[in-house]
């Protein structure tokens, strides 16, 4: 039997944000959605990291699995399996946000601009449709809760096997990041030759192939 894979959207997307990806997989797999990521989130309801991951934790019915995290649901998925590393067989993290260093409001929203202009025109109709799906105070709530996790010092107490990718163009998960990201983990870096922020929906086939050498691995 093959080891199932858990994917949990980006900030604000839904499970069609992966269809381009789950395509090219022969195993099951289930896209677990989450408050803020693809759910609106009611007022009180805790958006912090380690309570998502808690959520996380919950749905995955039975381990291990791979999980795989896009932009700042990386955060979520490296908590849950640090938190319950039973669950987690290896992680694939997608262009993961995080980085403590440049997480202001203004030095986030240059760099999402800086990755969006990469981004094909064909995106925009399926991300309008999700970002109000998910609804932008969901979004603005959950991102706000997100910058107070410190993913580089967490990665200290992964022990799962994970691999990182990201796009070329992606200027939220530049390639210095990334491999800190890799090095902490003693993970894999990798950058994917086109693309930007968003290779769930662009760059399918690729992303699909490093999922399956985690599910085929030892």
């Amino acid at each position: 039997m093959t080891t199932p894979v858990v994917l949990v959207p980006g900030l604000g997307l839904g499970p069609e944000s992966y269809a381009p990806t789950v395509q090219y997989l022969d195993t099951q797999y289930e896209v677990v959605t989450l408050p803020g990521y693809g759910e609106r989130a009611p007022r009180g309801v805790d958006l912090s990291t380690s309570a998502l991951a808690e959520r996380l934790a919950v749905r995955i019915k039975e381990g291990p699995v791979v999980l795989v995290g896009h932009s700042a649901s990386c955060q979520i998925v490296v908590a849950a399996a640090i938190a319950h590393p039973e669950l987690a067989k290896a992680l694939v993290l997608v262009g993961p946000s995080g980085d403590r260093n440049m997480s202001t409001w203004p030095a986030l929203a240059a760099r999402w601009m800086a990755s969006a202009v990469w981004d094909p025109p064909r995106l925009v109709p399926t991300l309008a449709r999700q970002y109000f799906r998910t609804g932008f105070p969901s979004m603005a709530r959950a991102i706000a809760a997100a910058r107070h996790y410190d993913l580089a010092a967490a990665l200290a107490d992964l022990r799962t096997p994970t691999v990182v990718v990201r796009s070329k163009h992606d200027r939220l998960a530049p390639p210095q990041w990334v491999q800190e990201v890799a090095d902490k983990s003693s993970g894999e870096a990798w950058t994917l030759p086109s693309g930007s922020h968003m290779p769930v929906l662009t760059n399918g086939p690729e992303l699909a192939a490093y999922i399956r050498r985690c599910i085929q691995s030892d």
